[in-house]
């Protein structure tokens, strides 16, 4: 069993809202990751208005479609301009696999843990890959801002889990 700091490639399918204080939204959501690279696709029903993050060294890049790139040497403001909330994407890269930051102190609570002033809760678990548990229905919230994921597919490994 491979320790999940350590998971080289993992992706997921599911479904994911917002509330900040001035607007909210939800979206289908696809995200990738491999070493270095985070790989967002988040759409609308039927994958209207999807756009694609790229978080890639220390730069994001936006794609709405249409040739409507935009690039920025200084991702968590560039994505907090463009979602107009603020939500930490590198802490997020370990949230959401059910893990705290490394290199960052944090607190365990009940149903997570509090890391950098955020919450994260992992209201459900399920089983992927030769008894590695993964988040199903995670909770992150932080300031005036609550992200809500439901994972439909876990694929670890070149492996398919629901």
């Amino acid at each position: 069993m491979v320790p999940l700091y350590e998971l080289g490639h993992w992706s997921f399918e599911g479904r994911i809202a917002m509330t900040g204080q001035k607007d909210s939204w939800s979206a289908n959501i696809s995200w990738s990751h491999s070493p270095g690279t985070e790989k967002l696709k988040i759409s609308g029903p039927l994958g209207q208005s999807a756009v694609i993050i790229t978080l890639a060294g220390n730069g994001v890049t936006i794609d709405r479609g249409g040739n409507n790139i935009e690039f920025s040497d200084k991702p968590d403001e560039f994505i907090n301009q463009q979602m107009g909330m603020f939500v930490p994407m590198r802490s997020l890269r370990y949230w959401v696999v059910g893990l705290p930051e490394p290199y960052c102190k944090y607190q365990d609570t009940d149903t997570g843990f509090n890391q950098s002033g955020w919450i994260s809760e992992y209201l459900q678990m399920q089983i992927v890959n030769d008894g590695v548990i993964m988040p199903r229905k995670i909770v992150v919230m932080g300031g005036e801002v609550k992200l809500k994921l439901i994972i439909d597919q876990w694929v670890v490994n070149d492996t398919r889990y629901k």
